[in-house]
């Protein structure tokens, strides 16, 4: 399971190593299709990399301090920086494959 977080949440995690962050909406329909990946990405990055989820509409301020114009939109950040992003749904072995090159 993804766990949801707000901001305040969300600037206590920035200082870890790596955070993976699901910016969505409930109304998203390819946000439905990515949260269940994303809960399988979370177990199997378990140790590497926390994995996290962000409601824009209930956190509006943290996507727009990250630009946030299309949900889902998935950011790696390390040490809090940004380091990539996608948009869209993509499968499982592309969310992977995503973290494990920007790692």
């Amino acid at each position: 399971m993804v766990n949801k977080v707000n901001t305040e949440q969300f600037n206590e995690l920035m200082k870890e190593d790596a955070v993976l962050v699901d910016f969505s909406a409930t109304w998203c329909g390819p946000c439905k299709m990515l949260t269940p990946i994303m809960a399988s990405v979370s177990e199997k990055l378990a140790g590497k990399c926390k994995v996290v989820s962000v409601d824009v509409d209930e956190s509006s301020d943290l996507a727009e301090k990250f630009g946030i114009m299309a949900v889902p939109t998935v950011i790696l950040f390390k040490k809090g920086e940004q380091v990539n992003a996608f948009s869209g749904f993509i499968p499982e072995p592309k969310v992977l494959e995503f973290v494990e090159n920007n790692l």
